[in-house]
């Protein structure tokens, strides 16, 4: 385990700092090109926060609300045992499985086409297991004691999990949350199985509107790119100029996926700081 850590963060240390001269504010602000001196990452940052946000509210409410219902409601009998094993098992289904699933579900069954809400809920899918098993595991470790003082003082089953279990397990289903989503802005074989493009040099229109309702969705069925397969466009062309804006941008997938997990561990710090039992 330290060799192998080492060797991580040895090519990760090499990765940054051929990146490092790479990291200005035009390459945020610029579409890729041609030139490798004038290329960005506008379309590919945007386009992975976009995705993030549908695979948020996706996975998410969802993902709490089955874990919540098997743990909590559901009967413990052989189907309710099967569904457990296989919410495991699907935690460790290769991704490139949910791609060819969400190919013939999102992009040919329901029409959604190669945009940005079939990405979301092809990387929702993925992490939905992580998310379900994580609730699950946060709601068991609530000692039953909290649940009998509920009772005693009459709350429902309903008030009991709401107003007692999910404060004292909010800390640990967020954090689950977090690093699934983690993990899923880092995947490229599901979004280039739905097809993603590997250039794009537009934005997607604007989620919000002058004249009413203000807000517009159209933005959802918008072709999309991500920074992982910007990464891998760059990589794959032979100038060594484009090798140190890969390297730059490995950095910032790097840098965004260590804030998500560093912004996990602080909350669930946090919120079991506050914890009397």
């Amino acid at each position: 385990m330290f060799v192998a850590v080492v060797v991580l963060l040895a090519l990760t240390l090499q990765m940054v700092i051929e990146g490092a001269p790479r990291l200005t504010g035009q390459f945020f602000l610029n579409f890729p090109s041609r030139k490798p001196e004038q290329a960005g990452i506008l379309s590919a940052w945007v386009g992975s926060a976009l995705v993030m946000l549908v695979t948020a509210f996706a996975a998410v409410p969802l993902g709490v609300a089955s874990g919540i219902y098997l743990e909590e409601y559901a009967r413990k009998n052989w189907l309710s045992a099967l569904i457990e094993i296989n919410v495991t098992n699907l935690a460790g289904v290769p991704s490139i499985v949910y791609g060819l699933l969400a190919l013939g579900l999102f992009v040919y069954q329901f029409n959604l086409g190669q945009s940005i809400i079939s990405a979301g809920l092809t990387l929702a899918l993925l992490i939905l297991p992580v998310v379900i098993v994580t609730t699950r595991e946060a709601l068991r470790a609530i000692p039953n004691h909290l649940r009998e003082a509920a009772y005693a003082l009459g709350a429902s089953k309903w008030q009991m999990i709401w107003d007692h279990i999910l404060p004292y397990s909010f800390g640990s289903i967020l954090t689950g949350v977090i690093i699934g989503l983690s993990r899923a802005i880092g995947e490229t074989a599901p979004v280039i199985t739905i097809g993603a493009l590997a250039f794009i040099a537009f934005l997607p229109e604007s989620p919000f509107k002058a004249e009413f309702p203000y807000i517009s969705f159209t933005w959802l069925q918008s072709p999309f790119t991500v920074m992982p397969i910007q990464m891998f466009n760059w990589v794959s062309r032979p100038q060594a100029e484009f090798q140190l804006n890969a390297a730059a941008t490995g950095t910032v997938l790097i840098a965004m996926t260590l804030a998500m997990n560093g912004i996990a561990i602080y909350l669930r710090y946090r919120f079991r700081k506050g914890i009397k039992w």
